[in-house]
């Protein structure tokens, strides 16, 4: 049978607007989720002061798979990123899934912190109808994307921004408490919580386990990296700085930050009594904690959904120059956007937040267990693909690589034992179990749609897949 032949999926027609600054911030925004302010308590309830190692541990190897997505990133910058890597070293089909299955994984996550923003905002306007200010949120991010790429990349580097400077004020706040007492009396309160209380594993290996699945959850979404290489102005330049950045950053804003909160609470009293960033605040007497906090989790949220309305866009634009998607998605408009891309993608989210109200909480919590094991996923198909690529090039080429991976093979393969033991972590833990079910039911579904459909046997591409605008 004759070897099918792909688009040149390579030339997407998008502008290269995102400055450093702007990928920088968004690389520091995909580390900082709504997870670190809110979530981080039910992590330190699974593994007490030694989720501070989870972090720690998680680091590494999401820098592992960074790496591997660099390596390709800087030869072949496209904001088609790994779905285009997947379709072009794996092969048509595992492009198709992983393209729909990242687009609906920020479909979902958009929707989840377009629900959550609503939430947040009544703590000021309590009488506000959630939808209200969840509707109005998306409609200004959605002209936020459509305007242009610049757009979008400056409102990321300023939501990322306040995030950053609220984790680093709560550090360098606890940071005085721990070693000069300011806040407690003036007695220095030291690291003796970490282990005073049932050791640095209260919960055994058990709970060190599970946590890990936490870990691997908040860390979702720093792959976006590898997305902005498309419109990037210098990728070979700042998608290096940006991903070696990545292990400081988790031991700055993650480890650091476990390791300030665990030492001045008890790890058993987080959680009992709201956000473990808004006790530090309160206890250094800071007006309005919770209200700070709230700030800046509507912030963390907003970035977010920023990024998710960006990213499905671009999913949307890829697959159609694949071929995987209507052709009326490789359109893009007069600011070089994927406009079409976007707009179907908001109406999804718009329409999902009103089922919401309709289905029952069972059908909507399947649907959020989707995103896990669609996350585990594409980061193990990084690492498949980075492999494949190495085999697809010759020993002269292997050695000009520009920002190779290092250690490459072990640290590809002990990368994916590691996803694999965090798969096993699901599997010990009732809450993360469904996504073992319902996310391989979704595999399924795209699978046989694209047989269906007839894309595995498609003709070769044409012309009329490559990027044009409306102008055209």
């Amino acid at each position: 049978m004759k070897e099918q032949k792909k688009p040149d999926i390579l030339h997407e027609g998008l502008q290269r607007d995102l400055k450093e600054r702007h990928v920088q911030l968004i690389g520091i925004g995909g580390a900082i989720g709504v997870g670190l302010f809110l979530g981080s308590a039910s992590a330190i309830k699974a593994a007490g002061p030694s989720i501070i190692l989870a972090y720690g541990l998680g680091g590494i190897f999401i820098y592992f798979i960074l790496r591997a997505l660099g390596e390709m990133t800087v030869e072949q910058p496209v904001a088609g990123s790994f779905t285009t890597y997947a379709y072009e070293f794996i092969g048509p089909l595992a492009g198709y899934l992983t393209g729909w299955s990242y687009w609906l994984f920020w479909a979902l996550v958009c929707m989840l912190e377009t629900t959550a923003t609503g939430i947040y905002v009544q703590f000021w306007w309590p009488d506000m109808p959630q939808w209200i200010s969840a509707l109005a949120c998306t409609i200004f991010l959605t002209f936020a994307n459509l305007a242009s790429v610049k757009v979008f990349g400056e409102f990321e580097f300023w939501f990322a921004l306040i995030k950053v400077i609220a984790i680093i004020a709560m550090i360098c706040f606890g940071g005085a408490m721990i070693f000069f007492g300011i806040g407690n009396g003036g007695a220095a309160v030291g690291f003796s919580n970490l282990w005073t209380f049932g050791g640095f594993f209260p919960n055994g290996l058990h709970g060190f386990t599970i946590s890990l699945v936490m870990v691997a959850f908040a860390f979702l979404g720093m792959e976006l990296i590898g997305v902005t290489a498309g419109e990037a102005q210098n990728p070979q330049k700042t998608i290096p700085s940006a991903i070696n950045k990545v292990f400081y950053r988790v031991l700055i804003f993650y480890v650091g930050s476990m390791l300030v909160i665990l030492s001045v609470y008890p790890w058993q009293e987080i959680g009992t009594m709201g956000s473990p960033f808004v006790l530090i605040f309160d206890r250094l007497g800071v007006p309005a904690a919770a209200g700070i906090i709230n700030f800046v989790v509507i912030t963390a949220s907003l970035s977010t959904g920023n990024s998710g309305i960006y990213v499905t866009g671009r999913m949307l634009h890829s697959l159609a120059l694949q071929g995987k998607a209507p052709k009326y998605f490789a359109k893009l408009s007069k600011s070089s956007v994927p406009h079409r891309g976007i707009l179907a993608s908001v109406i999804m989210m718009i329409l999902s937040v009103f089922l919401n109200y309709l289905i029952p909480a069972e059908i909507f919590n399947y649907l959020m267990s989707v995103i896990t094991f669609i996350g585990l996923y594409v980061w193990f198909i990084i690492l498949w693909a980075q492999r494949s690529y190495r085999r697809s090039r010759t020993l002269e080429e292997l050695t000009q690589l520009k920002f190779p991976m290092p250690g490459f093979p072990y640290t590809n393969w002990v990368t994916v034992l590691f996803l694999a033991f965090v798969v096993f972590a699901m599997i010990l833990d009732a809450d993360h179990r469904i996504s073992l079910f319902v996310g391989p039911v979704w595999m399924l579904i795209l699978t046989i749609i694209y047989y269906k459909a007839g894309y595995n046997k498609q003709k070769e591409a044409t012309e009329e897949l490559l990027p044009q605008t409306d102008n055209d």
